[in-house]
């Protein structure tokens, strides 16, 4: 299920308010990227984290999302960002792309929302080179909403947003979101999964 529209740009306008956290994430993904290594973001959204890891020019990043708005935005905020990105139109599901073709597979806040999650999976495990790495950062079903409102606080975003931002982690991203245990079940067919807790969520690191 992609994002369109007016929600697309809603959700563009309120992630961009979370520029830190981009850059910390990318700079995590870089250290375990080899020198001249090919990454693929799947689900990108407005593209902030895949242009981010595009300012390293020893990179070479890839965006797949299934939303037509999306698209369109990340192809526009790496323009103006000047960086070069291929963000490509594309299902999680039935990925566009020759098997052992990355190095690096990043999917962040986007997992809950698939469809088909396990072939999601099994299409990030085709996509990956042996040895390759893949992250899956996503939130947690039984995170305390207590815990999502400080997250929501610390973004400064006006009175308005704050209310709607808050709703939607109540009402549409905590009842998509899955367990840790619900999680690592689905990870299947690679060398190394572990799935680690962090303050509203979890990370999957994947080796095939």
């Amino acid at each position: 299920m992609g994002m369109e529209g007016s929600v697309a740009r809603w959700y563009e306008k309120i992630t961009r308010k979370d520029m830190d956290g981009f850059r910390e994430t990318a700079e995590r993904l870089k250290a375990v990227l080899p020198e001249g290594g090919d990454l693929l973001e799947v689900a990108p959204g407005p593209g902030f984290l895949a242009i981010e890891l595009a300012r390293d020019a020893r990179f070479r990043v890839t965006g797949l999302d299934i939303s037509r708005t999306f698209v369109d935005l990340a192809r526009k905020n790496a323009a103006e960002a000047g960086v070069a990105v291929d963000f490509r139109r594309g299902n999680a599901s039935q990925m566009p792309f020759a098997e052992n073709r990355f190095d690096l597979l990043v999917c962040r806040a986007a997992f809950k929302n698939f469809s088909e999650p396990e072939k999601a999976i099994a299409e990030m495990r085709r996509v990956l080179r042996p040895g390759g790495t893949g992250v899956i950062i996503d939130l947690r079903r039984d995170v305390p909403m207590t815990d999502i409102k400080r997250h929501v606080d610390r973004m400064q975003l006006s009175t308005l947003d704050q209310f709607f931002t808050a709703m939607t982690f109540r009402f549409m991203l905590l009842k998509r979101a899955y367990t840790k245990p619900e999680l690592e079940r689905m990870l299947t067919g690679f060398q190394k999964a572990e799935v680690r807790i962090n303050e509203i969520g979890m990370e999957a690191w994947l080796e095939k």
